[in-house]
């Protein structure tokens, strides 16, 4: 075991050494579908993109004034937290946000402060909520990124948007799909961490639940009854507790700013943790990766991390 160990960590090593990259590299113009696939998809390295959607007419459009003639009377889901953490493990809980559902100018006046509230607000329903939720906004996006759809052979499984408060934190995950997240307004901070990095990263399993704010404006805790417990990171990146968690300081984590304008190629099985400036509005694209090769044999390691922890 002491031996497998030892090499999942001489792994890790070595990928920082051979491929990866110091910090996030930057683009300035959309890519070759091929050229994209070959240099980034396939060795599974962000990078993120400049003038890759310069033309959407969200980028003049979406503000609060026209956001609010458009969809302000729509209805959409809103997660609520106490604490900015939506996800995420407090205590020996994975507490969920409450859900709610209200009108999208409602969301913004409380985004703006306009209106007196307790609690965190984020737009963050990933259901391919902009084409579920928000129809009338599609025509000022694409419906994909054509040189990834070409590069890999297939549409979008989901196009989202995103809506928060700048206490709206993202807690450290990692997905399964490729992701194109694209900066509308104000400014998105990535800490990545690459998949090899896994041995060093801590898991545990929780007791589900999630937050509810009763009457007096105060949250608790409610938990899922009969719901299977959730293996999920209790560690946080922006204060590691290297005491309880000592292998982490052998992790690589990269840190990047997306601007306005800008999208970040999130490869899939990157460990992720995000943060944002006050109002904040982006959308991503999520193409479905699970059962290709790539994301298979990064399983394996995530399976043969388990087995040494």
């Amino acid at each position: 075991m002491d031996s497998l160990k030892q090499r999942l960590t001489d792994f890790s090593l070595e990928a920082h050494d051979l491929y990866l990259n110091h910090s996030i590299p930057i683009l300035e113009e959309p890519p070759d579908p091929l050229q994209f696939y070959r240099d980034w998809i396939g060795p599974n390295r962000p990078c993120i993109i400049r003038n890759a959607f310069n033309h959407w007419p969200a980028l003049t459009r979406w503000k609060s004034e026209y956001l609010k003639e458009k969809v302000g009377s729509k209805v959409i889901s809103v997660a609520v937290t106490p604490n900015g953490y939506a996800d995420a493990v407090n205590g020996d809980r994975f507490v969920m946000p409450e859900e709610r559902h209200m009108t999208f100018s409602t969301v913004l006046d409380i985004i703006e402060g306009k209106v007196p509230h307790s609690g965190i607000f984020y737009v963050q329903k990933q259901c391919s909520n902009l084409l579920e939720e928000l129809p009338e906004l599609k025509d000022d996006v694409e419906p994909h990124i054509s040189w990834m759809s070409d590069a890999l052979g297939k549409l979008p499984d989901a196009v989202n948007f995103w809506l928060g408060e700048s206490k709206a934190i993202t807690s450290m995950h990692k997905d399964h799909y490729e992701n194109l997240y694209c900066v509308i307004s104000g400014e998105k901070t990535f800490l990545l961490l690459p998949p090899t990095d896994r041995p060093f990263i801590p898991y545990g399993v929780y007791q589900p639940a999630v937050y509810h704010e009763r009457d007096n404006g105060e949250f608790e805790v409610v938990d899922q009854i009969g719901a299977e417990k959730v293996p999920w990171i209790p560690l946080d990146p922006l204060d590691p507790d290297l005491q309880r968690f000592p292998q982490y300081s052998q992790a690589h984590p990269l840190c990047c700013s997306v601007k306005a304008g800008e999208m970040l190629y999130l490869p899939s099985l990157w460990f992720h943790h995000v943060q944002q400036t006050q109002g904040c509005i982006a959308v991503n694209f999520w193409y479905d990766m699970e059962y290709d090769i790539k994301y298979n044999y990064f399983q394996l390691l995530d399976s043969l991390s388990d087995i040494t922890t």
